[in-house]
């Protein structure tokens, strides 16, 4: 049997620009590759994580906790592609 795909991830936002527009339409390209839904999640909101004006609406600075979730256990590669993106400051120094 094969073990449970955890659907969610908890990430911190490291870039001290926070999650502007340039980031959120990098998010937005991954997750436009899933089979199925995903999901950024601040404080209970959900946005589609395809949308950036809904990822932009969030307002996520340096600091805030995020959570990326997907709704296929097929899009996992998606789902950690997000998390290492946030998690690196979204490829920017």
């Amino acid at each position: 049997m094969k073990p449970s795909v955890k659907l969610i991830r908890k990430v911190v936002i490291t870039n001290e620009l926070g999650l502007h527009a340039r980031a959120a339409a990098k998010i937005a390209k991954l997750a436009e590759g899933a089979l199925a839904e995903v999901y950024i999640v601040k404080d209970g909101q959900e946005v589609d994580a395809t949308d950036i004006l809904d990822i932009i609406a969030l307002y996520c600075p340096c600091g805030v906790e995020v959570a990326v979730r997907v709704a296929d256990p097929a899009d996992e590669k998606v789902l950690k592609d997000i998390t290492r993106l946030i998690e690196t400051g979204f490829g920017e120094s």
